[in-house]
């Protein structure tokens, strides 16, 4: 299973992966989810995957032959040029592979999310569907999940606010997010890695990669349980009606 997420801000992108693989809960690996492609000053991208690994595993590397060759990402005159990019590479791979896959029972699963900015044009976030079209984040929706999402969803929903909610802040809610998502699953797990994008840098300086029982990792943990718990406790009391004032349910004979 996998956790990946994309957070869009006024002040840049949180981009965060797990990097557990598996194929049942006595068989689990490791694999980087977190792909970036660079040219500093003029373009820089981070893709994350999900889905089947040998097909996400394709995709990128179509992806960095051509950007490697200066095309593809490599000339991209905007990031949803890069989604039609990414789009276009799940395409190749579906030519391939979708049929052999199809026929043995297995779906065609790859899904991809993709942040960051070309010179010139404001940063952005879009997730790419297997079929290869691109959905843009948007001011309103300001982040994109792939993966075992629905636990770490709530908190991200509460708390992100592409107007106000700073970028160090948006990691803070990334971590948290991971942190519901592995309480609950065991299938997504660490290393977590985050990058962080500031608007107009084109270059990754902000990078970090939590392994198991990393110490600021769990410090965080233990302090978001601890405030959760006091915060519910500071709430209002509930006033419950004497059950003896209740009225009777009439029995329809």
């Amino acid at each position: 299973m996998t956790y990946c997420l994309g957070i869009m801000t006024h002040e840049g992108l949180v981009m965060a992966s797990d990097s557990r693989t598996n194929a049942g809960f006595d068989d689990l690996n490791v694999a980087r989810k977190m792909h970036t492609f660079l040219q500093p000053g003029e373009r820089a991208f981070v893709v994350l995957t999900s889905g089947s690994l040998s097909l996400s595993q394709s995709v990128i590397n179509l992806l960095r032959s051509s950007f490697d060759a200066g095309e593809g990402l490599g000339q991209a005159g905007s990031l949803y040029e890069a989604a039609r990019e990414v789009g276009e590479a799940v395409r190749q791979v579906a030519l391939i592979d979708r049929e052999a896959l199809e026929r043995d029972k297995y779906n065609f699963n790859v899904h991809l999310l993709l942040g960051g900015q070309v010179r010139g044009e404001a940063p952005s976030l879009y997730l790419i569907y297997p079929q290869g079209n691109p959905l843009n984040a948007t001011f309103d929706s300001p982040f994109l999940q792939l993966g075992e999402y629905k636990y770490g969803r709530p908190i991200l929903d509460r708390g992100v606010v592409y107007g106000s909610t700073s970028l160090n802040a948006a990691a803070k809610y990334a971590l948290l997010s991971f942190d519901a998502t592995m309480r609950s699953n065991v299938t997504v797990g660490p290393p977590v890695e985050l990058m962080l994008y500031r608007n107009d840098t084109l270059d990754f300086d902000c990078y970090r990669r939590f392994l198991a029982g990393d110490h600021e990792l769990e410090l965080i943990h233990a302090r978001w349980e601890q405030s959760l718990r006091r915060a519910v406790e500071d709430l209002p009391d509930i006033h419950f009606t004497d059950p003896s004032r209740q009225p009777q349910q009439q029995i329809l004979v």
